[in-house]
């Protein structure tokens, strides 16, 4: 954006009332996207990723991020999608067959520990040597293939889901769409979470009508509703920690550093203030790492920049990283509502289906879309092995690589294999001439929005 002189840096001159009001829209922005993760990962994969956990971390994480960022930055954390792949091996490792699915979501979060850890490496290199030196290692030709292979490898479940009930997932995914194009205000902002809740609505009078889904079972189950309360504690874990779980989760922080690195581009962007420079790109990675470290060491997922709240700063031309806060707050809030989980943990899981059929293939999209506008030439053969070996690593692999070192099985994902071939091809190959700063809009588009 060019013009910034109409917008509003201080929200306090529109006094309390419409500040929470502000807040309350963008709480709203990253609701819908932020649930959806444990939603899938409890229902998909049954590991018992819970939503007022994650609510509770969400808030927290942005606070914690706010203060890391010297209380500058616009920005609201929320689940990452990234890691929806990890979750879904982790449920099916081979080293924790037989396990119940509370200790594998254990060993998850403790590989989330790590990746959040990963972050503070990165922001000790661009503290020392400078972002763009940086950013060599990881240029569009390799996080680009790597997020195709992220949107790609969740496909299956998408289609899984969604054909146990055909009808309510081509609801879901329609409302997103229709609202998502032709949407207005803030109706455009918050596709995901309407497609959710319309969705539903329509599960809730096709369940009245005794229709049932593919198989014979009831659309809905209620029962679990009445007997939650309303006001208890989120249900925290303390993490644990292995070599399989770490392998798994780790190299998926690649995709999710270089999304946050888009992040503040795109934030910096709209609000007419350069946040890579200052407060600086090491503090804003310290806090999102800090942040993903914290809520995966008690138990909730991986925490993200959101994209939506980028939108909502457009829409509503109040940067104040205050009404952010107050979004914060709120989900700490909700976090301590029990019934509100349970509500949402009775989603059919074909709404799941539809929904999870945009944004994977939205992530895929996303990864193509930075190929294409950072210009990578794939008449050059060097950029063109690198893509082709990372593709095919990242989708051939598909259980992985397991080998044991001191007597304990260990195993490389696809996705760890094809990040670690890319950047090591592309350290190795010469001729990369990939600038962070060059392309302002590829490098907006280096990760995955969620």
């Amino acid at each position: 954006m060019s013009n910034h002189q109409d917008a509003i840096r201080d929200a306090r001159a529109l006094g309390m009332p419409k500040m929470l009001v502000l807040g309350l829209q963008h709480m709203f922005a990253m609701f819908g996207a932020t649930i959806l993760v444990p939603i899938i990962v409890s229902s998909q994969y049954g590991l018992p990723l819970n939503i007022q956990t994650t609510l509770f971390f969400a808030g927290v994480g942005t606070l914690f991020f706010h203060v890391c960022s010297k209380l500058q930055v616009p920005a609201f954390l929320g689940s990452s999608f990234a890691f929806l792949g990890g979750f879904e091996t982790i449920s099916k490792l081979p080293a924790y067959e037989g396990m119940d699915p509370a200790g594998k979501l254990q060993y998850a979060c403790g590989g989330i520990v790590i990746a959040g850890l990963l972050y503070l490496v990165l922001a000790l290199l661009v503290k020392v040597v400078g972002v763009k030196k940086v950013m060599r290692f990881l240029p569009p030709v390799v996080t680009g293939p790597i997020i195709v292979c992220i949107g790609l490898n969740l496909a299956p479940t998408a289609v899984s889901n969604a054909s146990s009930n055909w009808p309510l997932a081509l609801i879901a995914l329609g409302v997103i769409i229709v609202f998502n194009i032709w949407g207005k205000g803030m109706l455009k902002i918050i596709p995901i979470l309407l497609g959710v809740v319309i969705s539903y609505a329509a599960a809730l009078v096709m369940n009245a009508m005794g229709m049932t889904n593919a198989d014979g079972s009831a659309i809905l189950n209620l029962a679990t509703i009445a007997q939650a309360g309303w006001v208890g504690l989120p249900p925290f874990q303390i993490a644990k920690f292995d070599l399989s779980g770490i392998l798994v989760m780790a190299p998926i922080a690649i995709a999710a550093m270089m999304e946050h690195i888009g992040d503040m581009s795109a934030i910096s962007a709209t609000v007419g203030k350069n946040f890579i420079e200052a407060p600086g790109l090491h503090r804003t990675l310290i806090g999102d790492g800090l942040a993903t470290a914290l809520s995966g060491m008690f138990g909730g997922p991986a925490n993200t920049t959101y994209g939506e709240n980028t939108g909502v700063l457009v829409l509503s031309r109040v940067y104040d990283p205050r009404v952010i806060r107050l979004a914060a707050v709120y989900a700490v809030v909700l976090g301590f509502i029990p019934k509100m989980a349970s509500v949402i943990g009775t989603m059919p899981s074909a709404i799941v289906g539809g929904v999870s059929f945009m944004l994977y293939g939205m992530i895929s999209a996303i990864g193509v879309r930075n190929i294409v506008e950072n210009q990578v030439d794939f008449t050059n053969s060097r950029n063109l092995i690198i893509a082709a070996v990372i593709l095919v690593c990242g989708l051939g692999f598909s259980g992985g690589l397991t080998f044991h070192v001191a007597g304990t099985a260990v195993t490389l994902t696809g996705l760890a294999i094809a990040a670690i071939a890319g950047i090591a091809l592309n350290a190795i190959l010469p001729g990369n001439d990939y600038e962070f700063g060059i392309s302002q809009s590829g490098d907006e588009n280096q990760g995955i929005h969620q």
